[in-house]
């Protein structure tokens, strides 16, 4: 959702957004191995109901030539500095050029952070846990190089607005021939196979108005378990509002379908994906009100991608991240360090 921020801040500024994904070769080289790979990111980023187009394979660093070949007046990037793998700033040329806008990074996350809370096997970042010592303690096992630990990785610092789900939300409400299509989840860690289900689901109608409804934090860690949601209610809300295929969601579904949601929203369908179905807490079917209604749906997505797998991407490549969280840890306090000095001999 910081990236998903980040593209809608850059669409306002101007009339059509082309987004340039780098290759999985490319971010091995400069970052690290990428979670995800290249062709889940292109899907990924089409996905943003912000982007009208990407530009697969982009070089890692910017050049005029590439604004020129996609035919573009300036790019735009977070004010936090990328360098290349020999410490240059990758966006030197269109800065010099004058065709570099700037936007807001997003407060309280990043990849390194949720890769934190992936590591950490704690709940600390649910929204309605206390930092406790359960977290306090795992922090110790994760990131901690020579130069010490990032504050941030790991327990979500990420503050929600309604001004930020306003930015979000489409604000379209339901039209008459409209089919009402309800779904509901936790969408954690938002991903290609949530992406795959919700493309899906909007074939389903000619005018889909497709409603998700997400698990408060506690409910989902009762059917999913371990540290999950790794992201909170709030993260996920503005994750899902980025889909295209979304209209609106409802923060903090109740787990069953009941009538009273049904007739609130006009549902028509209801669909749910292959994943397993948990049971209520008193072991009666969620969905027993629309299967009685005949309005339920089992939609196949074709993905096999769950958040249990990204996870064990995560953990299976974990000494690599761990690495490569702290040479970034490194990265970021020589960056601050250099702006200090900057700032002290302006001073």
């Amino acid at each position: 959702y910081g990236h998903s921020n980040q593209l809608r801040q850059a669409r306002a500024m101007g009339d059509y957004l082309i987004v340039g994904v780098h290759t999985d070769e490319e971010i091995a080289k400069h970052k690290g191995p990428p979670v995800f790979t290249q062709e889940e990111r292109y899907k990924m980023v089409q996905a943003i109901k912000w982007v009208d187009e990407i530009a697969p394979g982009a070089p890692y660093v910017t050049t005029l030539e590439t604004l020129d070949k996609y035919n573009c007046d300036f790019c735009v990037h977070g004010d936090d500095i990328t360098l290349t793998v020999d410490g240059k700033d990758t966006y030197e040329e269109v800065k010099t050029a004058g065709r570099y806008r700037e936007c807001k990074r997003t407060q309280g996350v990043s990849t390194t952070d949720l890769v934190g809370r992936m590591l950490l096997m704690t709940k600390a970042h649910h929204s309605n846990i206390d930092e406790d010592l359960d977290y306090r303690k795992h922090t110790d096992n994760f990131g901690k190089g020579p130069k010490g630990h990032s504050p941030w990785t790991g327990v979500s610092q990420f503050l929600q607005t309604s001004q930020k789900i306003i930015q979000f939300a489409s604000g379209k409400e339901p039209q008459p021939g409209d089919t009402i299509i309800y779904v509901a989840g936790a969408f954690d860690l938002f991903h290609i196979g949530h992406v795959d289900f919700l493309e899906k689901v909007h074939q389903l109608a000619e005018k889909p108005y497709i409603i998700v409804g997400l698990h408060f934090d506690q409910e989902v860690n009762r059917y999913k378990g371990k540290n999950y949601p790794i992201m909170n209610i709030h993260e996920r809300t503005l994750s899902v509002l980025a889909c295209r295929y979304v209209s609106e969601v409802v923060i903090g579904a109740p787990y069953a379908v009941t009538a009273d949601l049904l007739d609130h929203f006009r549902v028509t369908l209801v669909c749910h994906g292959m994943t397993e179905l948990v049971p209520d807490k008193d072991g009666s079917d969620p969905y027993e009100e629309p299967k009685r209604r005949g309005i339920f749906q089992l939609v196949d997505s074709g993905s096999n991608l769950t958040t249990d797998l990204i996870v064990q991407r995560i953990i299976k490549n974990r000494l690599e991240f761990e690495a490569r969280n702290q040479k970034k840890e490194a990265k970021e306090l020589a960056v601050l360090e250099a702006m200090k000095r900057l700032e002290e001999e302006k001073h």
